[in-house]
């Protein structure tokens, strides 16, 4: 899930490249809706941190519920993104990102065991500064 198309679609041609098969939404409400529909196992959400109707943890707490199999990666430019989803179990990459590093990532998340802890300590604050845009 991804909010800017030109990411969007550069994260999806590189990732059905490698093989994946890929449902992208440009929202968290167009990722739940989607999710809900198909019947296929989901097995990794990747989601921006930061969109704009609602934040990729948030979408990836929803979407659990209903998928507790499920892998979750989130992405962001903020280069200390990662620190608030290690007790999570929840892996990240940081943007800007090459294909290889992000192919690589998404195997790892898959072939990993689950790290799971739960949801009840989860903070979902992210710590402002300025960062570029890419992916």
């Amino acid at each position: 899930m991804e909010d800017h198309p030109v990411v969007r679609e550069a994260v999806r041609n590189i990732l059905e490249r490698a093989g994946f098969c890929v449902l992208i939404s440009g929202s968290g409400a167009q990722a739940i809706q989607a999710a809900s529909i198909t019947q296929k196992t989901i097995h990794l959400l990747l989601s921006d941190v930061m969109m704009p109707d609602m934040s990729g943890p948030v979408v990836a707490q929803l979407l659990k519920k209903h998928r507790p199999e499920m892998r979750v990666m989130l992405m962001s430019g903020y280069s200390d993104g990662d620190m608030l989803f290690l007790n999570h179990g929840w892996h990240f990459i940081e943007k800007p990102f090459l294909a290889a590093e992000l192919v690589t990532r998404v195997n790892e998340v898959l072939h990993t065991p689950e790290r799971s802890q739960g949801y009840a300590h989860f903070d979902n604050r992210i710590k402002s500064k300025a960062s570029g845009s890419g992916a």
